[in-house]
């Protein structure tokens, strides 16, 4: 045999690259399979709802009464009012007949009971947290211009 004629020998390049390219592919497809089994594709539910909230602030009570105006029902223990005092969740009796704030369903909060206590310039945030807790969203915020 000639040390020339192996090098120039390339009749067994074609079914090595073959074998490469499935082992790739096939390496690729368990890494996506995979994905999904161990539930790391589960993620997607952990999206924010999207809604839209409104907000009407008495000084002379003062009170703040935050309304469901539209979008996704959701659930109130994954719902907290930030700012102007309070750090407080969504109550559980201000929702709809399927436990769930629905467009429409609105709540209050009060100096005295809840300590609101908005000056100009606070800001309010409605902040939606999901339910393994890794996720947070502000759904609405409202400043206080007063």
């Amino acid at each position: 045999m000639q040390l020339t004629n192996l090098f120039n020998d390339d009749s067994a390049v074609s079914p090595v690259i073959g074998v490469i390219l499935m082992v790739a592919i096939t390496v690729i497809l368990a890494a996506v399979i995979g994905t999904f089994v161990l539930g790391l594709g589960d993620q997607i539910g952990d999206t924010a709802p999207q809604a839209s909230f409104s907000f009407d602030y008495d000084d002379a009570t003062p009170e703040l009464i935050i309304t469901h105006e539209s979008g996704d029902a959701i659930d109130p223990a994954r719902l907290k009012v930030i700012g102007g005092g309070l750090d407080a969740a969504w109550p559980a009796a201000d929702t709809g007949s399927d436990d769930n704030v629905n467009a429409g369903d609105s709540t209050t909060f009060d100096n005295p009971t809840d300590g609101l206590s908005v000056s100009s310039g606070n800001t309010i945030r409605i902040v939606w947290t999901s339910e393994s807790g890794s996720n947070s969203a502000t759904l609405q915020s409202w400043t206080y211009n007063g």
